[in-house]
């Protein structure tokens, strides 16, 4: 059990927040971390080099010189890869390389970063992250606060703080469904809604 203060628009203590999850040091569980954000990174990789082996190549089909007396090694097609033009040897095909997680080692992924950010005093929850949807007044109140670089996590997806965090330099908005170990990881500081957080911790529960 695990008890955070949430803040008000004004960041001025506005209530308590009782969760049913371990924030504690020992929950911080850095090999399951590097795992996910790993899985993570590799799903996002393209996968789509491809090269043409021997029998992909336009041409070839003639023997490019005789058999024997001209003192070479002997060649059955120019498209050979043991000439210049011939196809590649195990070249790259495309593929995937999504890597597959078990549900519980994302949950505990998840609970290891936010009890990292609470012990590391950097987990900041608001009772809802107002917005007027503009970039520049955000980074104000944000950068005022010394919140920066930061992660946004919302409720709604339709919040105006994801469409005020779009163009941020060195912040990103994410609603609750999509949250993200790697992006958690990647910026130093965790502000999250309150309604968001009770989320999270239902999926970790």
């Amino acid at each position: 059990m695990a008890e955070i203060t949430v803040l008000d628009k004004n960041f001025n203590e506005s209530d308590k927040l009782s969760l049913d999850i371990d924030l504690t040091a020992e929950k911080v569980n850095v090999p399951v971390v590097h795992q996910v954000v790993k899985a993570t990174l590799a799903g996002r990789r393209q996968g789509t080099a491809k090269t043409k082996e021997r029998g992909e190549i336009r041409g070839g089909g003639a023997k490019p010189f005789k058999q024997k007396g001209t003192g070479r090694a002997r060649q059955g097609s120019s498209r050979s890869p043991l000439l210049v033009g011939g196809g590649t040897i195990f070249g790259p095909k495309p593929r995937s390389y999504a890597q597959k997680l078990n549900k519980k080692v994302v949950k505990t992924a998840i609970n290891a970063v936010i009890a990292d950010k609470f012990q590391a005093g950097k987990l900041t929850v608001l009772d809802k992250i107002e917005s007027n949807g503009k970039t520049k007044d955000l980074h104000k109140e944000l950068s005022e606060r010394n919140l920066l670089p930061a992660l946004l996590v919302v409720e709604q997806k339709d919040s105006l703080a994801l469409r005020a965090v779009k163009n941020l330099k060195n912040g990103k908005g994410l609603s609750v469904e999509g949250f993200s170990v790697y992006e958690a990881v990647k910026f130093e500081n965790l502000i999250i809604e309150k309604n968001a957080l009770e989320k999270l911790s239902k999926r970790l529960g």
